[in-house]
């Protein structure tokens, strides 16, 4: 088994990442970033959900 493959430190800091000054930004990548965060709340909510209801 691979070492990496349960590191959740990449989930968990991608909500509080600093943004880079020198990267440029638009409408898309602020969306496709927005969207991302979306999901993975939803996710980490069905499976807290998916394992309280089945306590």
């Amino acid at each position: 088994m691979k070492k990496g493959l349960f590191n959740l430190s990449e989930v968990a800091t991608y909500f509080f990442r600093k943004k880079d000054p020198n990267r440029k930004t638009n409408f898309n990548l602020r969306t496709m970033h927005t969207i991302n965060k979306i999901s993975i709340l939803m996710f980490l909510a069905g499976i807290v959900y998916f394992i309280v209801k089945h306590i």
